[in-house]
């Protein structure tokens, strides 16, 4: 039986919503067309947009976001599904081992990135160090252009993968074991049973980490700031980063603006491709 007054339920959810997503999105919007400080604002139109998008280090920011969220994305689904499938086998300590993989995500973003500026440092880092003792040169992982940028995406992999193959480990146990039983009647041996029972049931964990290592991917900057400010140079900034150093220099409105484009950004990619996964999904 329907009772109206039942929707009434629902509106703390849509007060906390409001006040903590609406109202901020909508002053956002707001503040990025007005030249302000905490006193005073001025409207100004799309200006900080156009400054915005005559920023220098714009492009190289886009582009090292792109492939910051495509490498951690893509290396969270495949050594999440492994490890996954590793947890969820016959293996001595599994309880212990499924702790040990999701205990970087428990810690701090930030006192992860000071904790691998140490060890990365190319002259006293542990990890240069433990490859000169077997004959390896190690680069400088933070302070070489051409490394800077994939060494934290490692790290930022290292963080989340935990989570990656908590999402899969609950897909995986989740197949019912008539058909992975049925396989092995078949004659399936562990390679078919994980190709063709595990693998596809498997799609709705694999879309979920998609789509949440792709967001945060986009949205990276707390663990690139931690360990290179966007260094060397602008070798490694994202778009968060670049907002940033606007907003450091006193760019108020220059950065919102900034924001708001980052926003339009991840929309426009998430959304497609969650629609594109999901209808994919449904058709199988």
């Amino acid at each position: 039986m329907y009772r109206p007054y039942s929707n009434w339920f629902y509106l703390p959810t849509a007060l906390i919503y409001g006040v903590l997503f609406l109202v901020p999105t909508f002053a956002s919007l707001y503040f990025s067309l007005t030249r302000w400080s905490l006193f005073e604002s001025k409207f100004i139109g799309f200006d900080n947009f156009k400054l915005f998008f005559q920023e220098p280090a714009l492009v190289k920011g886009f582009t090292n976001t792109l492939i910051y969220a495509v490498v951690t994305s893509g290396s969270k689904v495949v050594l999440g599904l492994l490890l996954a499938v590793l947890l969820t086998s016959q293996i001595v300590a599994r309880g212990y081992l499924r702790s040990v993989v999701f205990f970087p995500v428990l810690v701090s973003t930030i006192g992860v990135g000071l904790t691998f500026t140490v060890l990365m440092n190319p002259e006293r880092g542990l990890i240069n160090g433990a490859l000169s003792v077997i004959g390896i040169d190690g680069p400088g992982w933070l302070t070489d252009p051409k490394w800077a940028l994939l060494s934290v995406a490692a790290v930022d992999v290292w963080k989340g993968v935990g989570l990656a193959t908590l999402i899969y480990i609950a897909g995986i146990v989740s197949i019912p074991r008539e058909y992975v039983e049925a396989a092995r009647v078949d004659g399936a041996g562990s390679w078919e049973t994980f190709r063709r029972i595990v693998l596809p049931l498997s799609r709705p964990a694999t879309v979920t980490v998609i789509i949440l290592s792709l967001i945060g991917g986009l949205r990276s900057f707390d663990l690139i700031w931690a360990m290179t400010r966007g260094g060397p140079g602008f070798t490694s900034d994202v778009i968060a980063s670049v907002i940033y150093k606007q907003y450091q220099a006193g760019f108020y409105g220059l950065s919102t603006a900034g924001n708001v484009v980052l926003f339009v950004v991840v929309t426009a990619v998430v959304l497609p491709l969650s629609w594109f996964l999901n209808r994919r999904e449904v058709e199988l």
